[in-house]
């Protein structure tokens, strides 16, 4: 298996960049589009596990629209192959102390690249 083909590598940080600019402008339709409409898909939240795209969608559509601002700390992407791909980032909400992260698994389909699993959650700060 080939790690990080130039071209798929290039291909996934665009998805990446696509998915992060959806998400805190809240483009909704852009954001479940990127998802695979399966009920195979998951994604589990700081708040929330979601099982199949539509419990995805419910949960897009009903959150807050504010306070979704944030600052990309660092990413990482790893191709494998032709048709998949991790996207890790570790990000800060404005005005949150806290540091997040936020993994994607994402695969090539018919419809092109879509987040087969997500997993989001928030670092606690010890006190020192």
């Amino acid at each position: 298996m080939e790690i990080n083909l130039p071209e798929v590598l290039a291909e996934v940080q665009r998805c990446s960049g696509r998915y992060e600019v959806a998400l805190v402008n809240n483009d909704v339709a852009t954001l479940d589009a990127m998802f695979w409409n399966s009920p195979h898909t998951l994604r589990y939240g700081v708040t929330e596990n979601l099982y199949g795209y539509a419990e995805i969608c419910a949960f897009r559509a009903a959150r807050p629209t504010q306070g979704l601002q944030r600052t990309v700390l660092k990413t990482v992407i790893t191709t494998y192959g032709h048709d998949a791909a991790t996207v890790n980032i570790e990000f800060q909400r404005s005005g949150s102390a806290h540091t997040g992260r936020q993994s994607q698994t994402w695969l090539r389909t018919e419809q092109g690249w879509r987040v087969v699993a997500a997993h989001v959650s928030l670092l606690t700060q010890m006190s020192p």
